[in-house]
Formats: C-alpha cells, structure tokens, sequence
C-alpha cells in the first residue's frame, strides 16, 4: 500500500523551491494572462549582433519574451556528430543529491493527490495531473499505466545539442538535462507526438498555453546561451506576438 503525500511535505529535501513551484501551478492552469501576472523572469541577456539577432520592428513589452527572443543569435543548426540521449548523462539522475531522481521530483511537483511507496516516500505511485498540453486531467498509476504521465523537456535535449550544447561539457548537459524550469509532467501520447520538434514543427494543442510555453523555450535558450534557427524564431515570434508582455520564464535556475 502506498500512502498520500504533498510534494512539498515529504521528509527528504524537495529539489524544487517554493518560488518555482508557484511558476509551475500556473503553467499548470494554462493560459498566457496567468502566467503574465504571476512570474517575473529575468531578461538579462547579452545582445546577439545587429546581423545575427532576430529581426526587430514587433510591438516586443520591455522585459518580454517577445524583447529577449530578439537577442537571440540566428544560426544554422549543428548536428555533427549526430545527437545522442547518453550525451546528457543517465537519464533521471539524483542530480541536487536530495535522496530522489528528477523524474519523482517532478512527478511530486506537479500531480496533485500523489500516494508514495510505504517504504520509499520518494517513488510515486498514484496521482492526478492537470495536462498544461491538453488540459486533461489524466490519471497516474505506476506500473499500470505510468506512460500515461511523461516527464517533458520543454526546451527539448535534442534541439539544444543541435544548437550549442554539443560543445559543452557532459557535466553540463547532465545539469541541464535535470533542470527543473526546463521540466514538466505532461501527457505521455502528446509527449510522443512532440519528440524533439522545435517550436516551428509543434506547439501545444492547448492554445492557451502557447505564450507561456515559447516564453519558456526563448528564456531557457538565453541562460544556456543556446541559439535558433530561422524557421524556430520565426515560429516563436509569431506566437509571441499575440501576448507581446508576455515576460520570459526559465530565466533563472531553481534553488537546489
């Protein structure tokens, strides 16, 4: 039998702060105008050259995704040598060393009613997640569907090694691979059909939640130094011009 637990009150320590954790039950909820009043990003980011940045001329809000997309340099992807998963380490890694792999984690995070194993508080096994892709509730039970709920990259692995992670050190994209900002229960059958799509291959299916998802990627991008495509900007500003205050997200990394 397991038992029922909040995320925030189990007795190891929880990797993900309070403040991240109210970022996540808005994205949660979906929709652009929550996440607008309820996070503030931080757009800090060293201007790209006037040659490699995203056009400029959109209504872009000072501070906002739509301002920090701009600063993005524009390049060509890079996949040599080829993308692998191992680049980025194990997968699920006890990265902050809080006793409890990313995927648990998250999975405390952002299912609501979780029950955990009786002798291991950390491994969930049952839970209710509010789908941000969806915006299905969608029922998890580990062992007999646990596809159901997948732990997405938002800012998928794939897409940032094609774009400047291959250069970094393994350490790094371990690091990145367990972030927390970049890292949501969704959907297992969405997840799939997304894969590693950049924003100008697939967005969302919940409308509602396109502003606060590209504001995600733009402001993971920035912190990691990442760059875009051309047809990935192209898709970004489009979304973004529909909420142009939208502020970034995932700008600062999570408290360990």
């Amino acid at each position: 039998m397991g038992k029922s637990t909040a995320g925030a009150a189990r007795g190891r320590p929880v990797r993900v702060a309070g403040a991240l954790c109210a970022v996540a039950i808005v994205l949660l909820a979906g929709g652009c105008d929550e996440v607008l009043d309820a996070t503030a990003g931080d757009p800090t980011a060293a201007p790209a050259p006037d040659s490699g940045g995203v056009g400029a001329g959109a209504p872009a809000g000072a501070g906002s995704a739509l301002e920090m997309l701009g600063t993005l340099q524009i390049r060509a992807e890079d996949n040599n040598p080829p993308y692998r998963r191992d680049e980025f380490g194990t997968a699920w890694s006890d990265v902050d060393h809080n006793g409890c792999d990313t995927r648990n984690d998250i999975l405390h995070r952002d299912l609501r009613s979780i029950t955990t194993r009786s002798n291991d508080d950390c491994i969930v096994l049952t839970g209710e997640l509010r789908d941000p892709y969806t915006n299905r509730i969608i029922r998890f039970d580990r062992g007999r569907n646990s596809s159901a709920v997948q732990i997405d990259h938002v800012l998928p692995l794939a897409d940032a090694w094609r774009t400047g992670a291959l250069e970094w050190t393994d350490q790094e994209r371990l690091g990145f691979a367990n972030d927390p900002e970049n890292l949501f229960a969704v959907d297992g059958p969405t997840n799939q059909q997304k894969s590693d799509k950049d924003a100008s291959e697939w967005l969302p299916p919940n409308p509602g939640i396109r502003c606060a998802y590209i504001a995600r990627q733009v402001g993971l991008k920035s912190r990691y130094g990442l760059w875009v495509e051309q047809a990935e900007a192209d898709a970004m500003r489009q979304v973004l011009q529909s909420c142009p205050q939208q502020p970034p997200l995932g700008t600062t990394a999570a408290a360990g």
